[in-house]
C-alpha cells in the first residue's frame, strides 16, 4: 500500500518555473514505477511523464519535452516534476501516480495501469 501526497503547485505567469513534489509512504517506494498526470478543466486526465524504479529511465510526452523533467529520490521516497518555461496550456491539476511494477517497458501511459494516486495539486499559468 502506498499513499501519495503532492505539493508545490501554484499560480504563476507564463515562462516561469515550478517544481512539484510527491511524497510517498510505504517501504516499497523504490520498487514502484512513478508518473505524473494532469487534468485541465473539462478535459480527461492525461499522461505527462514517468520514471522507472531506479530513476535511470524516464519518458515525457512531446508537448512537455525539453521543458519538464521527472526525477526521484528513493532515499526520500519522493518523486519530482521540474517544470520550466510554463505555458497557459499547462494549467491543470497535476496528479502523482504509482504502478506496482519494476518493468519500465512498455511505458505505462494509461491511467488505469497505475495503482495508487495522490489528491492532486493545482498549477495555474497566466498569460
Amino acid at each position: 500500500q502506498v499513499q501519495l501526497v503532492e505539493s508545490g503547485g501554484g499560480l504563476l505567469q507564463a515562462g516561469g518555473s515550478l517544481r512539484l513534489s510527491c511524497a510517498a509512504s510505504g517501504r516499497t517506494f523504490s520498487t514502484y514505477t512513478m508518473a505524473w498526470f494532469r487534468q485541465a478543466p473539462g478535459k480527461e486526465r492525461e499522461f505527462v511523464a514517468t520514471i522507472s524504479w531506479s530513476g535511470n529511465n524516464s519518458y515525457c510526452v512531446e508537448p512537455v519535452k525539453g521543458r519538464f523533467t521527472i526525477s526521484r529520490d528513493n532515499a526520500k521516497n519522493t518523486v519530482y516534476l521540474q517544470m520550466n518555461s510554463l505555458k497557459p496550456e499547462d494549467t491543470a491539476v497535476y496528479f502523482c501516480a504509482a504502478a506496482d511494477t519494476i518493468a519500465f517497458k512498455p511505458v505505462l501511459t494509461t491511467a488505469t495501469r497505475y495503482d495508487y494516486w495522490g489528491q492532486g495539486t493545482q498549477v495555474t499559468v497566466s498569460s
